[in-house]
C-alpha cells in the first residue's frame, strides 16, 4: 500500500468489527435459546436488530455526506453501541431485550456503511485494493469464532454478553486511531440522489441484494441451532462458521485479479446461482459433514464475491458525492430489509416446517434474485455521477 493510505488502521477496524460479529452472529441465537426464548421470539429479536438497518444507515449516511466527516459518525456510533449492548446484562425479559436490541443496533448498524465509504475515499483511484483491506475482517471473524466456540465449550453461554461488550470496545478504540478523510459534501453534487435511485437498474440491484440477504436469514439466525439439532458441538459449529469466513479470505485475496478479467455482472450472477446450491445442500444434507463443509466453502460466493461486487457497483452508481448515502442505501435494502424479512420468515416457519423447508425457501429466494439480475442488472453502462 502507498504510505498515504492508512492500510493497517483501516484493516484494523475491519478486523475488530468482524471479530465482534464473529462473537455475536454464530452464538447469539444459542444465548437467546438459553434465555428461554422460543424460535418465533428469536426471529423477532433478530428482525428488530437488522430492521434498524432500514433507517439507521440512511440517517447516518445523510449526516456523513452533509458534514463530510464519516469518522466522527463512526466513532460516536461505535461508542454508543458498546454502552447500550451492556443493557443485555440488566434483565432478560423479551420486552427489555427488544428495547436494548433496537437501541444498540441503531448505532451498531451506522458504523460499517460509513466505514466502507471512508475506505473507498482513502483508496481514491485504487478501489481494487478494497478487498485486500476487507479480508482482515474475515480473519478477525475466524479468530473470534474459534476462540468463543472454545470458551463456550469450557464455560457457560452466559459469558457471551461480556465477551461482546469487550469486542465492541475494541471497535471504538480502533476508530479513534483511524484518520478522518476529507470528502466532497453532498451540496456540491451536480446530480441529486433521487435521480440515481429511480433508475431501473438501481432498483433491480437493490431488490436482488435484498433477496440474497433474505435468503441468508435462516443461516444467520438458526444455523447454529440447526447444527446443534444435528449433534454438532459448539467448537465444531465455530469451525464451520470460520470455514465460511476462511473461504471469504481466499476471495478477497484473489478479487483484485479476478476483477481484471470478469465483469461485475458475471460475478453477481454466478454468486446468486451458487447461493441456490448452497441453501439446498444445507437444507437436505446437513447431517453429512463433507457436504456441509462444501456448503460452507460456498460462503465465498454467497457473501464474499456478491458483497465485493456490490461495493464496486455502489461506487460506480453513486459517485463520490453520494457515496455515504449509496453505501447506506445498499446496507438498508440488503442487510436491513432483506435481513429483517429473513429473520421473520425463518423464525415463524422454523418450528412449523423445520429447517429443511426453511432453507429450501431460501434457495427459492436466491433463484428469484438470479432471474432479476439476469434481466436488469449490469447490462447497460454503469452510472457514474461525480
Amino acid at each position: 500500500m502507498q504510505s498515504k493510505t492508512p492500510y493497517w488502521r483501516l484493516s484494523g477496524f475491519y478486523f475488530f468489527y468482524f471479530a465482534t460479529l464473529g462473537g455475536f452472529l454464530p452464538f447469539w441465537s444459542l444465548y437467546l435459546k438459553e434465555c428461554s426464548f422460543n424460535a418465533a421470539e428469536i426471529g423477532e429479536l433478530t428482525a428488530c436488530m437488522v430492521g434498524t438497518k432500514i433507517i439507521a444507515p440512511n440517517l447516518w449516511g445523510w449526516i456523513a455526506d452533509q458534514t463530510g466527516k464519516s469518522l466522527r459518525v463512526i466513532r460516536m456510533a461505535s461508542f454508543f453501541a458498546m454502552v447500550l449492548f451492556a443493557g443485555f446484562l440488566y434483565q432478560q425479559s423479551f420486552q427489555w431485550f427488544a428495547f436494548v436490541t433496537v437501541s444498540f443496533s441503531f448505532f451498531w448498524n451506522a458504523a460499517l456503511p460509513q466505514f466502507e465509504a471512508a475506505t473507498l475515499h482513502h483508496l481514491k483511484a485504487e478501489p481494487h485494493r478494497y478487498s485486500h483491506i476487507r479480508l482482515w475482517g474475515s480473519i478477525g471473524f475466524i479468530v473470534t469464532v474459534l476462540g468463543v466456540g472454545y470458551l463456550l465449550d469450557l464455560y457457560s453461554i452466559k459469558l457471551l454478553p461480556y465477551l461482546i461488550v469487550s469486542l465492541l470496545a475494541s471497535i471504538w478504540l480502533i476508530s479513534l486511531l483511524t484518520p478522518e478523510v476529507s470528502t466532497a459534501k453532498a451540496s456540491q453534487a451536480a446530480v441529486r440522489i433521487w435521480q440515481i435511485v429511480k433508475q431501473p437498474e438501481i432498483i433491480a440491484f437493490l431488490l436482488v441484494y435484498m433477496l440474497l440477504q433474505a435468503a441468508h436469514g435462516p443461516y444467520y439466525v438458526f444455523f447454529s441451532i440447526y447444527l446443534k439439532q444435528q449433534g454438532y458441538s459448539s467448537s465444531m459449529i465455530g469451525m464451520l462458521w470460520s470455514l465460511g469466513a476462511g473461504a471469504e479470505i481466499i476471495v478477497f485475496i484473489c478479487m483484485r485479479q479476478l476483477l481484471k478479467f470478469v465483469s461485475l455482472r458475471r460475478i453477481l450472477l454466478v454468486s446468486a446461482l451458487l447461493s441456490v446450491l448452497r441453501w439446498l445442500m444445507i437444507a437436505w444434507y446437513a447431517d453429512n459433514l463433507y457436504i456441509l463443509l462444501g456448503a460452507q466453502v460456498l460462503h465465498a460466493a454467497t457473501f464474499g464475491t456478491a458483497h465485493v461486487a456490490a461495493i464496486h457497483l455502489v461506487q460506480s452508481y453513486f459517485g463520490q458525492h453520494h457515496q455515504g448515502k449509496g453505501q447506506a442505501l445498499y446496507s438498508s435494502f440488503s442487510f436491513g430489509l432483506g435481513g429483517m424479512l429473513g429473520g421473520l420468515y425463518s423464525g415463524y416457519a422454523w418450528d412449523v416446517y423445520g429447517g429443511h423447508w426453511v432453507y429450501s425457501f431460501a434457495a427459492i429466494l436466491s433463484a428469484l434474485a438470479y432471474i432479476i439480475a439476469v434481466i436488469w442488472v449490469g447490462k447497460g453502462k454503469a452510472f457514474c455521477h461525480q
